[in-house]
């Protein structure tokens, strides 16, 4: 199953993209957020469309595309979470998750221009696979528990602006919370529509040019794990979105390093995830 939200910016309706066609799920549905997940509306929707999919009116392919769940309770992210992607940063591979957030309030639809930050001269990009979850959670018990508090899998593009995040001291934070920095979807894929999540093939472009062709595989710590680990630390919330690294490929990786400027076109693959196409302005 494919969740989709569609409309004007905070305006956004809930929907599910079927057989090529956008449909309008709104007058069964408030919104793809915390209430619905943890209410079990996965299973509600599965079954009304299991009755009659046609039943929920098509949404016209002219409307926007928003991010496909609501503005959720957190973004925590997982830095430096593929080996390549650690070598080319010159860092040591972690032995335990890193972790840091971006604000909630940097959700943005997976075709919405990106606004470079006043003052930035060092704006990166990074395809990352995010994970959004149907449960709260705090000290899962193991993996299995884990795996089931998942709702599915999106395309997260986690937008970096790196001397805010590496020069200007302290936390990752400022460099990750800029307006816009996080184009999501457009697509949440829930879990069972995935053969092997740990299989999905990674593409970056930049105006055409491929930088990033990464695999999940190279993640150094799983989906599964990361939601397990987390857990022992704080409380997860249904809605929430896990967001698990980047392969090699950054701009800052690059020799010399090369950043987005005004006019750059960045689309962004995942696998069975779909695809984003945000401009740079």
């Amino acid at each position: 199953m494919h969740l989709i939200r569609f409309g004007e910016k905070e305006q956004e309706k809930p929907g599910v993209f079927i057989n090529g066609d956008r449909r309008d799920c709104s007058e069964h549905f408030e919104d793809w957020n915390h209430n619905f997940f943890a209410s079990n509306g996965l299973n509600k929707l599965t079954a009304m469309l299991k009755d009659n999919p046609n039943a929920f009116p098509k949404v016209d392919k002219n409307i926007r595309w928003g991010a496909c769940i609501a503005r959720p309770n957190m973004i925590i992210c997982v830095g430096l979470n593929y080996t390549d992607h650690a070598k080319e940063a010159g860092l040591a591979i972690p032995t335990e998750p890193i972790l840091f957030m971006k604000a909630t309030n940097t959700l943005n639809g997976p075709n919405d221009n990106v606004q470079i930050p006043k003052n930035s001269t060092k704006t990166d990009w990074e395809v990352e696979l995010g994970i959004v979850l149907k449960k709260d959670v705090l000290y899962l018990e193991n993996e299995q528990e884990a795996l089931e508090a998942i709702a599915g899998y999106c395309i997260m593009h986690d937008v970096s602006e790196r001397e805010f995040q590496v020069e200007r001291q302290g936390q990752w934070v400022k460099g990750k919370s800029c307006p816009g920095f996080s184009p999501v979807g457009p697509y949440l894929v829930t879990s069972d529509s995935i053969p092997d999540v740990l299989d999905l093939k990674m593409v970056l472009k930049v105006n055409g040019e491929v930088m990033q062709n990464g695999n999940t595989k190279t993640m150094i710590f799983k989906p599964a794990f990361l939601v397990h680990y987390i857990s022992q630390f704080m409380k997860l919330e249904a809605g929430d979105i896990i967001t698990t690294g980047t392969p090699p490929g950054v701009g800052f990786g690059k020799t010399p390093p090369t950043y987005l400027k005004a006019g750059d076109i960045v689309e962004v693959e995942i696998e069975r995830l779909g695809n984003q196409r945000q401009t740079f302005i």
